[in-house]
């Protein structure tokens, strides 16, 4: 077999190669796609927990695409349906009665927690956001909405509006009517205070904002259960109950978004459950189809019952996105992907927070399941805990040319994120952190 490589001899494979990509990016792409890694790779195969370049080289994939790839990459069982699919009935739109969608639709109502049942499907996350407030503000005959700091909920106007991270927040005029609440950093609380000696303040705050900082008229409360772009910021047990019960006690809905966090990520099907909380409506994508673009909102009855005027999505509930899903949804269930999650996660945790006991680059250890972070700070025992951005971006440059690929996040873009397919195992958590624990104490000779 022809070794994939750039230049090669006719009748083998021939990649363009990273500089001639980066060219072409440089000239033809809108300029605010960017990416990771100083000398980045032509990434052209992806087999399992495993991705490869153009020169052949292998690489063990830590962050799955931003956890989208949680059954691992090219998953044969799922390619075969999306392929039989794709040969059978590639599209057809909403307006026509297809079988995936609606098998889907029943899954989803079965495998979500609480009185979630009735769904809709669209293309992405965002779509998925834009939908959820759109319908919230229909069951509520409310405006106003509240949003985490931290958060992260999309690209359009409005999901850019809800995001509480100013560098995502690109749109000069965003939309207004939306209040921000403290979120759960315990890290580095907005109150200044430790927890458990803080009787959970963020939470408290949320009662405070709605009584001085909105009219009253709010429809919803958006947030991630652990806010994935925000650094993997995960809250205390007491948190969502608390904020919860503010929320019913001024008849305002919660949206959940398990946009990264669900299928499997944190070691159950939904992020959400760990909290025991149920959500109004819940909005997904990414791992739900294993890398085929798709989004889709759930809502209870009742709830879903307030959206009756003609509504519908070109590609949403497509049948070869629809099939894909279900086979991504047996995979996740037939391998047990999701206990793997639950089982390898505390192990990964156990051994990240010995890596980071270690170093002085690393302030805090977070995260459920197969979903951590690691923040970078420039000295842990300095009380001002300065962000370490330069340290992150060497760490992340270092362990690429070992052969391992993480993320990174956070409000500074100082944490390293760990965000694995669910196929991997304890070898693979072994060589991660070793390979960490060497290039970190490479980064801080720099």
């Amino acid at each position: 077999m022809a070794v994939d490589k750039a230049g090669t001899s006719p009748g083998e494979k021939a990649y363009l190669g990273p500089e001639r990509l980066l060219a072409k990016k440089k000239e033809y792409l809108i300029p605010c796609v960017y990416h990771f890694y100083q000398n980045p790779p032509q990434i052209v195969r992806g087999a399992g927990k495993h991705l490869y370049d153009s020169d052949g080289r292998e690489y063990l994939d830590f962050f799955a695409g931003v956890s989208v790839v949680n059954c691992g990459h090219c998953h044969p069982e799922i390619v075969e349906a999306l392929c039989e699919q794709a040969r059978t009935l590639q599209h057809t739109t909403t307006v026509y009665l297809t079988q995936p969608m609606m098998d889907l639709a029943e899954r989803l109502a079965q495998l979500t927690p609480g009185n979630l049942k009735r769904s809709f499907f669209c293309s992405s996350g965002t779509e998925a956001n834009e939908t959820a407030v759109l319908l919230s503000k229909l069951a509520t005959g409310k405006s106003e909405f509240l949003s985490l700091r931290n958060g992260l909920h999309g690209r359009t106007q409005l999901t850019m509006s809800l995001t509480g991270m100013a560098f995502w927040r690109t749109d000069p005029t965003p939309v207004g009517g939306i209040t921000f609440v403290p979120s759960a950093y315990c890290y580095r609380c907005a109150f200044g205070k430790t927890y458990p000696n803080c009787d959970v303040a963020c939470a408290r705050e949320v009662e405070n904002v709605i009584r001085t900082s909105t009219s009253g008229q709010v429809a919803a409360l958006i947030a991630e259960p652990i806010q994935g772009n925000g650094g993997i910021i995960t809250p205390p047990p007491e948190y969502f109950p608390r904020v919860r019960e503010i929320l019913d006690k001024f008849g305002i809905l919660l949206i959940i978004d398990e946009v990264q966090t669900g299928f499997g990520r944190t070691g159950r099907w939904f992020a959400i459950e760990h909290w025991g909380v149920q959500p109004d409506i819940m909005t997904m994508a990414k791992a739900l189809a294993n890398g085929q673009p798709v989004g889709a909102v759930i809502a209870t009855e009742e709830v879903a019952m307030a959206y009756t005027r003609p509504g519908a999505s070109t590609l949403g509930g497509n049948p070869v996105t629809a099939t894909t899903a279900l086979a991504t949804l047996d995979v996740l269930e037939k391998y047990d992907l999701v206990g793997n999650a639950a089982r390898l996660g505390p192990y990964l945790r156990e051994r990240l927070e010995q890596v980071a006991s270690r170093h002085r680059l690393t302030g805090d250890v977070r995260g459920i399941g197969l979903m951590q972070g690691v923040e970078l700070v420039k000295d842990k025992d300095n009380p001002a805990r300065e962000p370490a951005p330069e340290a992150t971006d060497a760490v992340l440059e270092r362990l690429k040319d070992r052969g391992i690929l993480i993320g990174k996040n956070g409000f500074s873009r100082n944490v390293l994120a760990f965000q694995p397919p669910l196929v991997i195992d304890r070898d693979d958590v072994d060589r991660l952190v070793t390979d960490l624990d060497e290039v970190l104490a490479e980064v801080e000779r720099l």
